[in-house]
């Protein structure tokens, strides 16, 4: 199960500790329900996943999966469309909280950031109360899902 709220941000947070920093590219089989694949590079390390996810938006079922890269670029090649690109950062909040940062690319016509927090409950969640640098909640807003973004540049995905 994944539980998180999302973000807008106007950049990468300073001040934080960075805990973690990726390269990251996916692309959708399909939006209805959730099929991807990402890759990830963190340095010398690569990582191939596919990823189900269920719906919802505070709350939802996810899947995921390592394959090996021929697997990863076959299914690259039956999608047919660039990845979405993502600079990500992780950082550490005061209160002990992941903040995710992505700065996203490619499959838009202007680059922008998006901030993630997860949750190992739905009450942890809504608990939580946001740094005053986060933008507005995008949690429960239509359409600001990387899945939305994929849709409305190439539609559902569906092969």
């Amino acid at each position: 199960m994944e539980i998180e709220r999302k973000w807008a941000i106007e950049g990468f947070p300073a001040g934080l500790p960075q805990i973690d920093a990726a390269r990251m590219e996916q692309r959708y089989l399909t939006t209805r329900p959730v099929v991807r694949i990402r890759r990830e590079e963190r340095g010398e390390k690569v990582s191939r996943i596919l990823c189900i996810k269920g719906p919802g938006n505070l709350a939802r079922e996810e899947i995921e999966l390592s394959i090996p890269e021929e697997t990863y670029d076959r299914i690259a090649a039956l999608i047919g469309h660039p990845p979405i690109v993502k600079a990500y950062r992780a950082y550490r909040l005061p209160g002990g909280e992941t903040l995710e940062v992505s700065r996203v690319s490619g499959a838009t016509d202007a680059p922008f950031y998006y901030a993630e927090v997860e949750f190992a409950t739905l009450a942890a969640a809504k608990a939580f109360v946001p740094p005053a640098f986060l933008g507005e909640e995008l949690t429960d807003r239509p359409g600001s899902s990387m899945g939305a973004l994929w849709e409305s540049r190439y539609g559902r995905g569906t092969l």
